[in-house]
């Protein structure tokens, strides 16, 4: 599964009735989707002076960052209700539920029921068993906060129990979303503006295996492109290396509208540690995806989730993943401490210092911070196909991302309104973003 740092979404201006729904989010983008949920079950239900907590449990570090999020904002809303779900609730529901600041605590399967957002009635704990859970959520959304691009819930759950990992334990098991409800909510989602969609999951290659016919990620992708030839741009969010199939392959190659930016979730460099976190694929697998994506798509970037100081890892270890970065061409990576996570196998494992995984996490930064500038600086010249996301009104321009994902500020001349796609020359990389003109 991706997983970002904390994000904090943005919050709607207020209604003539009061204040609007307040989402904060922390963790992945499936968590992103699933809090524009529920904003509309939120508005449905009349709430208006309520900040929801969306949470993550991929680390100690995100849990911690939530708590002291939710204590902040009982001091600034000392009146709002105070609802907190995601992961981290799940996971440890009476934790969460007998924090003082807190109103009502939901479970990942009760935050997507609209009725879970009554003003009153309700009890403070609503967490039921995630592993009972066989169906995804029916819901569609109209729109989505940021606008231009949008994340698409695909899939849920995992079946697999990688060493490291609670998330299936806050997720339950792997479900996929039928072909016809993505159609659906894609054409919605165009009709009011989105140009570009996020397909996301927790275990997004796993895709169709429990639907009629067991349809790939790639075949629904195919056809959900066929289906919306009014959609300008789809992006896919973490893949498994080992579990790409041939039709994204395809689609890489011969559909446009695909974006050269893909996502893995490597985790590790070596095979010993790939082996002991109980992933599916080895350090070659990584080499030869994005040998063969590259072969097809010679343009296409690649991100990547690394962990540093996993139990067990030793320096020679280590530096097996450090130097995939440079062999596979990473470029866009999102490193994390090894964080224990009690229930875990890997939390039994014997530990590296922290102090070791602090400065491995920084060595591997360091490598994708100058994995990213070679990547910007290669761009120079380029023209670019960019998403307008913003005008701050800064003077400095519009700014949006380039189909590698990307930032680009646009001159300030150029009169590019937010959610239209604009060809860009790119003139130089300053300060980890491109500047360009209109080409």
């Amino acid at each position: 599964m991706q997983t970002d740092s904390a994000i904090t979404s943005p919050v709607d201006p207020a209604s003539q009735e009061g204040r609007e729904p307040e989402i904060v989010t922390f963790g992945c983008r499936l968590n992103a989707y699933e809090s524009e949920v529920m904003r509309e079950h939120a508005r449905a239900n009349g709430l208006s002076d309520v900040v929801i907590f969306n949470s993550c449990a991929v680390t100690a570090e995100a849990e911690r960052q939530f708590r002291q999020s939710v204590r902040r904002a009982r001091r600034e809303h000392p009146e709002a209700m105070i609802i907190v779900t995601g992961c981290a609730v799940q996971v440890d529901p009476e934790r969460y539920a007998a924090m003082p600041e807190v109103d009502r605590a939901l479970g990942n399967m009760e935050k997507l029921d609209p009725r879970s957002f009554a003003a009153e009635g309700l009890p403070r704990l609503m967490v039921n068993d995630i592993m009972s859970a066989r169906e995804t959520a029916g819901h569609l959304i109209e729109g989505f906060a940021e606008h231009t691009r949008a994340f698409i819930e695909v899939q849920q759950g995992c079946d697999h129990r990688c060493t490291f990992c609670i998330i299936p334990f806050g997720r339950g098991p792997s479900r996929s979303v039928p072909m016809g409800e993505i159609v659906e909510q894609v054409r919605k989602l165009v009709a009011g503006g989105v140009r570009e969609v996020v397909l996301t999951g927790v275990d997004v290659t796993s895709y169709g295996s429990d639907l009629p016919g067991q349809p790939s990620l790639g075949q629904m992708m195919r056809r959900l492109l066929a289906l919306v030839p009014e959609l300008p741009r789809l992006r896919l969010s973490s893949l498994d290396p080992v579990e790409i199939d041939d039709d994204i392959y395809r689609l890489l190659a011969e559909e446009p509208r695909l974006m050269p930016h893909l996502h893995l979730s490597v985790q590790a460099g070596d095979d010993m540690v790939l082996k002991r976190m109980k992933r599916r694929h080895l350090r070659a697998d990584v080499l030869e995806v994005c040998r063969r994506v590259r072969e097809l798509r010679p343009d296409a970037v690649f991100g990547a989730d690394i962990i540093a100081g996993f139990p067990t890892e030793s320096e020679e270890m280590f530096e097996n993943t450090l130097r995939l970065v440079d062999e596979a061409g990473l470029t866009w990576l999102h490193v994390f401490p090894y964080s224990e996570r009690p229930g875990t196998p890997a939390a039994r494992m014997p530990a590296v210092p922290k102090s070791q995984r602090k400065e491995r996490a920084a060595r591997l930064r360091a490598a994708g911070q100058r994995a990213q500038e070679t990547f910007l600086d290669s761009r120079v010249g380029t023209i670019a196909s960019v998403l307008v996301e913003e005008d701050p009104g800064d003077g400095a321009g519009p700014r949006g991302r380039c189909e590698h994902y990307a930032p680009v500020r646009l001159a300030p001349e150029c009169a590019a309104g937010v959610g239209e796609i604009h060809k860009v020359r790119i003139l130089n990389s300053e300060n980890g973003e491109l500047r360009g003109e209109p080409a």
